[in-house]
């Protein structure tokens, strides 16, 4: 199944909300707001992808998440490559 580039897009997005948002000590001291459900927000928007793939991106989503200026590009590297090409 191939998922269109705006959901990509949408899962990009929430990543970069939720690490604008992220606070280790929220995540210890509030019982409902965590990393996992960050990440589980965030690749929603690609729920269709295969295990693997979306695997990969919950791995790449956490990492930058918590610190985006080391990870941002790993996750971009990994959105262009299994999002579809761009039409001509």
């Amino acid at each position: 199944m191939t998922i269109p580039q705006d959901q990509f897009d949408d899962l990009l997005s929430r990543t970069a909300l939720a690490a604008l948002f992220y606070y280790p000590e929220v995540a210890v001291d509030d019982d409902g707001h965590n990393l996992q459900n960050d990440i589980a927000y965030c690749v929603e928007p690609v729920a269709g992808i295969g295990d693997e793939d979306a695997e990969r991106l919950r791995v790449v989503v956490g990492r930058v998440i918590t610190n985006p200026t080391v990870h941002r590009s790993e996750l971009l590297a990994l959105v262009i490559e299994l999002a579809p090409q761009p039409a001509e």
